[in-house]
């Protein structure tokens, strides 16, 4: 795992030499510890919430806990403590150099308003996702360059056949389960699930019925793929819609699940408004449904790959140094289709 070259290295490495706060998050096992951990210098110290004593320590004097004398303080699932937040705003005011504070979380919690309003201009936000294909073979993200130049090089990428392709879809990219065989990936994956549920999601929401939460998790991994649609989600689940919601955006906080917005950039009155839904790594998907090689329908393995290809082009996205792009969805009321559509920031389409 220590092998893969990151792509997100460089940027949060950049972020550090100007920003006063660095926060690189995203979903539980996805590597920031080892990301962390690699950018520390002979001057670098470091603290995990994990560790209880740390955690008491912590919710017992803030201002004690920021206080440092390091070039870079790295605080590993700060999320842990959401009042953290306004001590390092503090600290970093009264002692602004840059670098001072390198924040990894598995929650989004900074979505909230009032957390980017308190920080304003203080922090950088980088999204480090789960292992890519170019991350596992140690090239460098390029292919929304050579896409939107048109510069292929006939060759240059062997052709890989289905087989190939779903086997791909099947393992994902979490560092962990990535190396492991078929049937140690899927109990790694029953584990990760568990431990999210008993631990990440009391850090951001109240929630009770686990019970509930699993059933959701079930439908939504089979709903990857396809246009957000609370009502025939929640149809035999015995769930109420607004309990339903929040499990649903509870899951968007910890990286699990994303929605793709509709492009509607267009004069066309017929244009659809439904975001499109997908889990964040087919190989997680593919385990909580029981998916195994060569026993995929083609629905299913239409779905897998569809989920496989989001998930990889939206780590291009947010690997891209120079340009800025988004991803969107575009279906018409004529059910005209395109599963992913990338916007350059000048406009231009791929």
């Amino acid at each position: 795992m220590n092998a893969y070259p990151r792509w997100q290295q460089p940027l949060v490495k950049q972020a550090l030499e100007y920003s006063r706060i660095v926060v690189l998050s995203g979903t539980r096992q996805c590597g920031k510890t080892t990301l962390a951990r690699k950018l520390a210098s002979g001057n670098t110290g470091y603290l995990t919430l994990d560790d209880p004593q740390t955690l008491a320590a912590a919710r017992n004097d803030l201002r004690e806990l920021v206080r440092h004398n390091y070039s870079t303080l790295i605080i590993d699932e700060f999320q842990r403590i959401p009042e953290l937040l306004l001590a390092i705003k503090q600290a970093v005011d009264e002692d602004n150099r840059p670098g001072r504070f390198l924040l990894t979380g598995s929650s989004n919690i900074l979505a909230a308003p009032t957390a980017m309003e308190s920080l304003a201009g203080r922090v950088h936000r980088i999204r480090l996702r789960l292992l890519t294909q170019g991350e596992m073979k140690k090239v460098k993200p390029g292919f929304l360059k050579v896409a939107f130049s048109r510069s292929f090089k006939s060759g240059k990428i062997a052709a890989a056949g289905r087989k190939q392709l779903l086997d791909l879809a099947l393992r994902g990219g979490f560092p962990e389960a990535v190396k492991l065989s078929g049937a140690q990936r899927r109990k790694w994956y029953g584990n990760f699930i568990e431990s999210l549920l008993q631990q990440d999601l009391k850090d951001i929401s109240r929630l009770r019925r686990h019970g509930a939460l699993r059933d959701l998790i079930l439908v939504l991994a089979a709903w990857s793929g396809k246009y957000m649609n609370i009502s025939a989600i929640l149809s035999g689940l015995g769930i109420q819609r607004e309990t339903a919601e929040s499990y649903i955006e509870a899951l968007r906080l910890l990286y699990l699940v994303e929605l793709v917005p509709p492009w509607t950039r267009t004069d066309y009155a017929q244009v659809g408004k439904q975001r499109k839904f997908f889990m964040t790594d087919s190989g997680l998907m593919a385990s909580i449904l029981g998916w195994k090689p060569g026993a995929l329908n083609p629905d299913q393995a239409g779905k897998l790959f569809e989920t496989f290809v989001f998930n990889e082009l939206a780590a291009q996205v947010d690997a891209e140094e120079d340009v800025r792009h988004k991803i969107f969805n575009y279906r018409d009321q004529k059910k005209r289709e395109i599963d992913l559509l990338v916007e350059r920031e000048d406009g231009a389409l791929l």
